[in-house]
């Protein structure tokens, strides 16, 4: 199953880890990524902990467990690429509204360097 099409249609539990210059690490829950045409991952951000690790250090990893009792998932390791604040797309991608609709939102694109199961080291 392609990505784009496993993170539309698998429902779970997803978790963004960044860290800043100095190798301090920050984690946060995340909703899925979306997967675009060109095969870049993207997240919507806020102008938060990760979104500042990112303007330092490019590289993060997303861990998602699949929704169920069994250990399914997906780990990803990824570099940033670009990012815009372009409103209307990001409105267009969100899956749900938010309360702090006024809050900047940033859409960061990364380059997918590695996929792995979420268990196990098969690419």
């Amino acid at each position: 199953m392609e990505l784009r099409d496993y993170f539309e249609n698998t429902k779970g539990l997803g978790v963004l880890a960044t860290a800043d210059s100095s190798g301090k690490v920050g984690i946060a829950l995340y909703a899925r990524p979306h997967v675009m045409d060109d095969g870049t991952i993207a997240f919507i951000m806020g102008d938060r902990l990760a979104h500042k690790n990112i303007q330092s250090n490019p590289h993060a990893a997303y861990l998602f467990v699949e929704e169920g009792t069994s250990y399914k998932g997906k780990r990803l390791y990824v570099t940033k690429i670009k990012e815009e604040e372009n409103r209307e797309l990001i409105d267009k991608l969100s899956r749900k509204k938010y309360a702090d609709e006024d809050k900047p939102k940033f859409l960061v694109f990364f380059r997918l360097d590695k996929a792995l199961p979420l268990v196990g080291n098969k690419e």
